[in-house]
């Protein structure tokens, strides 16, 4: 079995998801990459994780496949990516727009296969690598008034079961994760309370050892798809 490369590049960096597992994966040695479309918001990240900051819009070809590029000219071959980008419009069906519409399924579902392909594409000659996505639990249940969303996220989950039963037996390693919740994040509002009831928003730095824990799974038993949820979700 060829050895996975500690080299790591996000798609979809922020402050959030992205943000805690960037930060795990430095603490275990990963040289890493942070991608997104504006970069100013990285630069207190990136210093902490000392990863490299590349602006790209993941929704154009050139623009992944540069990033790519750049990234394994300063660190190495990539060995995990992580697509963690998504675009959310929320209203009554009969009143959505169209060109947001098709935005959300550009960002969300389009950009997934274009970095998921230029992933596999740099993998497969290694035979090792692995390949996330960040889903939610819009991809499982569609909602009402978020009908975009789930559109974006049910073709996303599709994609990495498909990605998965081809690329599996090839060595690559393709896991979706459901985030079935809120997600703690200061900067959109969503802050821990003092209370137990803080719980009902999952912690980004938790989901992160999540992905850590599947990135180190052994091939004999590698997940596809993992859920994670707050204790006191109802699903």
């Amino acid at each position: 079995m060829a050895q996975l490369p500690r080299n790591a590049l996000i798609f979809g960096a922020g402050s959030g998801i992205s943000a805690s597992f960037a930060r795990a994966l430095a603490a275990d040695g990963y040289k890493v990459a942070l991608v997104a479309r504006k970069t100013d918001k990285l630069a207190a990240l990136a210093a902490e994780t000392d990863a490299l900051v590349l602006a790209a819009d993941a929704t154009k070809p050139d623009a992944v496949a540069a990033a790519f590029d750049d990234a394994e000219r300063a660190h190495g071959p990539i060995g995990v990516a992580l697509y963690n980008a998504a675009y959310r419009v929320k209203g009554p069906f009969t009143e959505l727009d169209p060109v947001e519409v098709a935005r959300v399924l550009e960002v969300t579902a389009f950009g997934a296969f274009l970095v998921g392909r230029e992933a596999a594409r740099r993998m497969l000659p290694r035979k090792t690598g692995t390949i996330m996505f960040t889903g939610a639990s819009a991809g499982v249940k569609g909602y009402p008034q978020s009908a975009p969303f789930a559109m974006g996220k049910f073709a996303l989950r599709g994609l990495a079961q498909s990605m998965a039963r081809e690329l599996h037996p090839q060595g690559i390693h393709v896991a979706h994760f459901v985030i079935d919740g809120g997600v703690r994040n200061p900067q959109r509002g969503r802050v821990e309370a003092p209370d137990a009831m803080s719980d009902s928003f999952l912690s980004p730095d938790a989901i992160a050892e999540t992905y850590m824990h599947v990135l180190r799974q052994p091939r004999s038993s590698w997940s596809w798809e993992v859920e994670v949820r707050p204790w006191v979700e109802k699903f």
